[in-house]
């Protein structure tokens, strides 16, 4: 045999060697080397910090390992409206593969700046249509797909009720320059008692919230908080006040609920995030199109309570409930 057959042979089977290598870990080696996902959260808080560490173990779980197979490119606007656009724009010259806008000013954000070459998946948008992501939820069309978390407010109402059996005059505290938020307050206004007073507290930026909950803890005998991204951000300052006078928080999240909150009928952020994740690798790596993948929407959730909350407001949480509610400490 000449000396080029014999390179020849080595060389196909060092290219046999080579494949046979490339692991399950390491699923788009063979693609292209190095893809990047970018990610936008709108600001640090529990909830939205939860969705992003369930987006990261999902990945992991499947094989995705920044910086080995995958390059992520996180950006935290920190609740600052003006920087969403520079972040937009950073992740598209960035060029990354797909986005990710975790809650709806960050979607909103990448979806004016992306394009069909660089997919958005939503992480957190109650209402995907009315904030103008998609048309259609089972059939988004264009570039953008994603998770959807709508709070099973009727359900969160009827804990209430069975929480605080005497309540009448509930304040609802929510920022006006979230539409999801808007649209959760409407829905909740439908849906409550009769004879319950419910009154509006809205604040447009997180500035004014301490002011807006001094007042509210004087009129109101309970507080409820809609999945709301710039209360969720003040929160502390929220049950610092309210605990003050005694007045039960009723958030939309299970980690507001550890964080301060009485209860809730709340959505996993942790199960929302690794759903996101799954749909960011079904684009990524089996080339599904965002616009023929529906919306994932959650709208049912668990009940969980904080018993320790519960037992500084003096209120007594009822045997039928402490049978299947998470109780904290």
């Amino acid at each position: 045999m000449g000396r080029k057959g014999l390179y020849s042979i080595l060389i196909v089977i060092g290219v046999l060697v080579g494949s046979t290598f490339i692991t399950k870990d390491e699923p788009f080696m063979l693609k292209e080397k190095q893809p990047k996902i970018g990610v936008l959260q709108f600001v640090s808080h529990p909830a939205l910090d939860e969705i992003y560490q369930g987006f990261l173990s999902e990945l992991n779980k499947q094989g995705y390992k920044d910086g080995k197979n995958i390059k992520l490119v996180f950006q935290n606007a920190q609740g600052d409206q003006n920087k969403l656009l520079t972040m937009s724009q950073y992740l598209r010259e960035e060029k990354v593969s797909v986005s990710v806008g975790i809650a709806t000013p960050s979607a909103q954000a990448l979806a004016n700046v992306m394009s069909d070459k660089q997919p958005v998946v939503l992480g957190a948008v109650s209402d995907p249509k009315a904030a103008g992501l998609v048309s259609n939820n089972e059939h988004p069309g264009g570039y953008i797909t994603g998770v959807s978390d709508q709070a099973p407010v009727k359900e969160q109402i009827q804990l209430m009720k069975e929480l605080l059996p005497n309540l009448k005059r509930v304040g609802i505290l929510y920022s006006s320059s979230e539409d999801n938020s808007s649209a959760q307050v409407k829905k909740f206004k439908q849906l409550a008692p009769s004879d319950w007073d419910v009154k509006e507290y809205s604040v447009p930026t997180h500035n004014e919230i301490k002011q807006m909950t001094q007042v509210m803890v004087q009129e109101v005998e309970a507080i409820y908080i809609p999945i709301d991204n710039t209360i969720a951000d003040g929160l502390e300052m929220v049950v610092q006040l309210a605990d003050d006078k005694k007045v039960p928080i009723i958030p939309s999240a299970e980690t507001m609920v550890e964080a301060g909150g009485l209860a809730t009928v709340g959505i996993n952020q942790f199960k929302l995030g690794e759903q996101t994740a799954k749909m960011t690798i079904d684009i990524l790596e089996h080339k599904k199109k965002p616009g023929d993948m529906p919306i994932y929407t959650f709208n049912t959730g668990d009940k969980v309570i904080n018993q320790k909350k519960a037992e500084e407001l003096g209120i007594k949480i009822p045997k039928q409930l402490t049978s299947y509610l998470k109780v904290l400490d």
